[in-house]
């Protein structure tokens, strides 16, 4: 090898390290429960340093997409670490989050008037390293906004969720992961009446030098279980032209 490609090979690692992926080999220690999704990352590592966005298109994937964040949450947050949670339309209800495990007396929620105060308080909350995350929920995100919510997660190793709300504008940042979450029916034990374990469709669409793909998940009470045989489409709703407001 000569000494250009090791260049090359040595850039390409450290450009990794710095968007939040672990060095290959460390693998199974840093594993937070995804099962297959994590093999999409590079080096089968969830990155925890980086930013990741949800898209939203109705309701219905907004509620999915909280779900599965507070799944997420229940794993980032048990060394005892707090979160902060920005929105100016916020809708979900802290003490749903319990049902994953996540006391949200430990999240700090920020309710702001602008949308540009969303982005303010993540930047700034994201530079503080003794926070495991920080969600937000936004109507857009640029490329320059994105880069520097991504600078600050390299500094403090916080991880970023931006849950975004009018995906009918398509934009280019630099979030690591692109996710859409999707309501699947859930399933009681030996076909009892209820409701079962919540369930989603889980669609990586973009993973940077990384393999998209699409998985249905259930929270199974305390950890994320792999469903298989599931016909991956909801049938929840139809209607795709309805907005979240």
């Amino acid at each position: 090898m000569n000494a250009k490609q090791e260049l090359v090979n040595k850039l390409q690692k450290d450009i990794l390290l710095w968007q939040g992926f672990k060095p290959q080999g460390i693998g199974a220690a840093d594993a937070i429960g995804l099962g297959e999704i994590e093999k999409a990352f590079p080096n089968g590592v969830f990155p925890k340093k980086a930013i990741h966005e949800f898209i939203n298109l109705l309701p219905e994937h907004s509620a999915a997409s909280d779900g599965f964040i507070g799944g997420l949450l229940s794993i980032l947050m048990e060394d005892g670490a707090a979160c902060v949670w920005i929105s100016t339309a916020r809708k979900l209800f802290p003490l749903s989050l319990r049902l994953f495990n996540v006391d949200p007396e430990r999240i700090i929620f920020i309710d702001v008037a602008r949308e540009k105060d969303v982005l303010w308080v993540m930047e700034e909350a994201l530079k503080c390293e003794s926070l495991a995350a920080v969600v937000a929920e936004l109507n857009n995100l640029s490329l320059i906004e994105s880069r520097r919510l991504q600078l600050a997660v390299e500094e403090s190793g916080v991880t970023g969720f931006v849950l975004r709300k009018d995906a009918r504008k398509s934009t280019t940042n630099v979030a690591t992961a692109r996710w859409k979450i999707t309501p699947v029916p859930s399933e009681t034990e030996d076909g009892m009446p209820g409701v079962g374990y919540p369930r989603w469709k889980v669609e990586l669409t973009k993973v940077r030098n990384g393999n998209p793909g699409s998985w249905v998940l259930e929270w199974g009470g305390d950890r994320f279980v792999e469903v298989a045989g599931v016909q991956q489409k909801s049938v929840w709703y139809n209607n795709e032209e309805r907005q979240i407001g």
